[in-house]
């Protein structure tokens, strides 16, 4: 009868430990959350690299406020213009608004 109780918490216990554990998983870090949006918003991303989506992440985490992200976004865009043409493919002539998303009205 003891072992069983005592198998029934130990059970019990290494259960909640690994709810816990995929509890702490699921939460992303607020600035985790901030790359993951940025990466997809990335202008011309079908056109880059891995490494190439990486640097640019880092650059615009790096950058000390809005305007030498501006700055960084508008050499990004240029770029991507110069490689799209060069490779036969189409991008918008402007990169989507700041915070908004290439299909337009952000689901209004």
């Amino acid at each position: 009868m003891i072992k069983r109780s005592l198998m029934v918490s130990v059970v019990a216990t290494i259960l909640s430990l690994q709810a816990g554990f995929v509890l702490a998983a699921d939460q992303i870090p607020v600035r985790k959350q901030a790359q993951i949006q940025q990466q997809e918003q990335i202008f011309g991303t079908q056109l880059m690299t891995q490494k190439e989506r990486n640097e640019y992440r880092a650059k615009m985490g790096d950058a000390k406020n809005d305007k030498e992200r501006e700055q960084i976004r508008s050499k990004h865009h240029k770029l991507m213009m110069i490689r799209a043409k060069a490779r036969g493919v189409t991008l918008p002539d402007e990169p989507p608004v700041r915070g908004g998303r290439a299909g337009g009205n952000s689901g209004r």
